[in-house]
């Protein structure tokens, strides 16, 4: 497959809108809604008119409703490109993806990719949005029979192989909630900001042992997309163009046996160096690290399949204090990732990445923005997508 680095320049993609929503407890709004107007909002950004879309790829969360429908919704008149993407968490590195190669092949000059979700309900919990889930039958009954009856439960098993195998604690995943807490403090569009301390994560309450409340990410209502299209196009856009420099997939099939890997490596380790390679770097390269982050320990697992440190040493890596704003070279989780800022699957990852990549982190931005990874994890880390973005077009 051609990366960008083997396309005429002036095809290589680029993101040039962003548009997110209002985030959080926004009722009133079904997901379609919330799917609308994220495009609208994009499309403003990159100034272009929705006429100028010739594809759209949308992803839909919980409450479901975004899908190819969406192009009546908006009006929009002789597509080259539309489709419903679906690999859960991985599903926006997976549209930019699929943009971006259409843009390079010449098959569409301006997708849009989408995410929208609306499980909230006014006067209801959060935990109500998880409630309802179809009851398996047959051996897909087993786990839920065993107890494992919740994706928190099959999370909280991979984490605590993780811990058996490599002493991690629980303290290590705090470390986590806290810094990332700190990040989104500094993020005006973050729905928890007030600070927590180590001990506030050690005395939150068992979710699934050993997650705690907060190694837990958000439940949101929103949406958000972003206009993926010619890096030459974009040059002549208002906004900063962010180039899509590298892609790349992951699935590994665990089997569900005890020869599986689960909890031990997840997809990064094989996206990640794929779409490095693609771009022409290598994780040493990395100065913003946006990573997918639905419990504490999918971000402690990611930073040690990325490379960002050793197999293992995530948790020592996490208490050093390296993923807290000022702690080190690597910028990660700039916004408060789906811990403390808003929960839109992959993008929310994305929408930092392309925040930080153009500069417009205002307190929050990253001291060096030249390379910045975005991770995807869907499923029960069955699925993963890597994006490589830049303000730069190439290595120079």
């Amino acid at each position: 497959m051609a990366g960008p680095l083997n396309v005429r320049p002036a095809r290589r993609p680029a993101i040039a809108g962003l548009g997110i929503t209002e985030m959080g407890r926004v009722y009133g709004r079904n997901a379609e809604d919330f799917a609308a107007e994220a495009v609208r909002l994009a499309v403003a950004d990159a100034g272009l008119n929705l006429a100028d879309v010739d594809g759209v790829l949308t992803n839909t969360g919980l409450a479901g409703g975004v899908g190819i429908g969406l192009q009546r919704r908006l009006q929009l008149r002789d597509l080259r490109l539309l489709s419903e993407i679906q690999s859960y968490g991985a599903s926006a590195g997976a549209m930019v993806s699929y943009a971006s190669m259409a843009v390079q092949a010449g098959m569409a000059e301006t997708v849009v990719c989408v995410f929208a979700d609306a499980p909230l309900t006014e006067g209801k919990r959060s935990s109500a949005a998880y409630a309802g889930r179809r009851v398996p039958v047959g051996f897909d009954a087993l786990l839920p029979a065993a107890g494992l009856t919740s994706v928190n439960a099959l999370y909280a098993l991979a984490a605590r192989r993780h811990m058996e195998a490599y002493g991690t604690t629980s303290e290590q995943l705090g470390a986590i909630a806290v810094a990332q807490r700190q990040w989104a403090a500094m993020n005006p569009r973050a729905q928890l900001r007030d600070p927590i301390t180590l001990d506030d994560h050690q005395s939150s309450r068992w979710i699934a042992e050993p997650l705690r409340l907060l190694d837990c990410c958000l439940v949101s209502n929103g949406g958000v997309a972003v206009v993926v299209t010619t890096a030459e196009r974009a040059a002549h856009l208002p906004e900063p163009a962010v180039h899509v420099r590298g892609w790349a997939q992951s699935h590994p099939g665990y089997p569900e046996h005890r020869d599986s890997e689960l909890g031990l490596r997840s997809g990064a380790a094989q996206s990640g160096p794929a779409a490095l390679k693609m771009a022409g770097l290598s994780i040493a390269d990395v100065t913003v690290a946006e990573l997918y982050d639905c419990y504490t320990f999918t971000a402690l697992l990611s930073l040690e399949d990325y490379g960002f440190c050793e197999k293992g040493e995530g948790g020592p890596f996490a208490a050093s204090g390296a993923l807290a704003p000022g702690g080190g070279r690597l910028a990660v989780n700039t916004g408060g990732g789906q811990l403390s800022s808003y929960y839109m699957w992959g993008m929310t990852p994305l929408s930092e990445a392309v925040i930080q990549a153009r500069g417009h982190g205002g307190d929050r931005q990253a001291p060096a923005n030249d390379v910045v990874l975005v991770s995807g994890n869907g499923g029960i880390l069955d699925h993963h997508s890597t994006l490589v973005l830049s303000p730069h077009a190439d290595n120079d």
